[in-house]
């Protein structure tokens, strides 16, 4: 059985600023709220810091977890209020059925394969001198860097992960909705295909709320980590229910254990007519 909890953070303790800085530490507490029988249990997190002074750390996990040492270490163990929520994830995935709307949230790790990077790393130029077969060279992993290709990954992988995104609301496009970026999709066409610039593009209920770019070492040594995080928000509706659930328990991309790719839905409320 699946849960979801939601666990706050004091950002003024030592342990929190270690939290926030580096995702190998969260991974190892976010561990250390499992129980032991839990061997096989690879949960998804995501720092939540829409507000900077009241920070979240948002787990799904298949066993029931004890945030007891997250609160002591790094919240307000003291204080008024429920300091971790864990809720039983099986309610909201029962609602989850096609042509459905929900809005969302993603933390992800938007990459490719390249087989030939233009500025490769002393690791990946290491690696590619000691080829022997540079014809059948395996793809180097490369982060999208800028805004307009993070959104047309986020675009172009949606039907495959179960969902569709509808129309903007908003009229002009907020920002991050403009027509004229990587997330808008001509008419008649899909999210799948790389939406050009058109006059007759179409805007898409998401946008980039936050990007991070984290460096820490694994243990505080050894090679270092470069993570590229990316926040994706909007309102999505259900076209695969298997898939979109298959991705919400799994996660969607790379560096999961580093705080990518937990999806989290939120019921739409429908306003009955007045």
């Amino acid at each position: 059985m699946p849960y979801l909890s939601r666990i706050r953070i004091n950002p003024l303790r030592a342990e929190s600023r270690r939290y926030l800085e580096s995702p190998h530490t969260v991974h190892g507490a976010v561990m250390g709220g499992l129980p032991g029988t839990a061997t096989d249990e690879r949960p998804l997190w995501r720092m939540d810091s829409d507000d900077p002074h009241r920070p979240h750390l948002t787990v799904l996990t298949r066993a029931r977890p004890d945030w007891s040492h997250i609160v002591e270490r790094a919240g307000w163990p003291d204080a008024d209020g429920e300091h971790a929520l864990v809720r039983d994830y099986a309610p909201l995935l029962a609602l989850i059925e096609p042509g459905r709307e929900f809005s969302f949230r993603l933390t992800a790790n938007p990459v490719q394969n390249s087989p030939t990077p233009l500025s490769p790393t002393a690791a990946q130029r290491k690696r590619i001198a000691a080829e022997q077969a540079p014809a059948r060279r395996r793809g180097f992993r490369m982060a999208h860097r800028t805004a307009t290709e993070q959104l047309r990954w986020f675009l172009q992988r949606t039907e495959r992960w179960g969902f569709a995104l509808p129309v903007s609301r908003t009229d002009p496009p907020a920002a991050g909705l403009e027509a004229e970026h990587a997330n808008s999709v001509p008419l008649g066409r899909t999210a799948t295909q790389t939406p050009p610039d058109r006059a007759d593009a179409v805007p898409r209920e998401v946008r980039i709320t936050a990007r991070h770019r984290r460096t820490f070492a694994k243990n505080g040594r050894g090679p270092r980590v470069v993570i590229n995080s990316v926040t994706f928000e909007g309102r999505l509706r259900v076209t695969n229910p298997e898939a979109l659930t298959h991705h919400l328990l799994n996660g969607i991309g790379p560096a999961k254990a580093y705080g990518c790719g937990l999806l989290t839905l939120a019921p739409i409320k429908s306003v009955a007519a007045g």
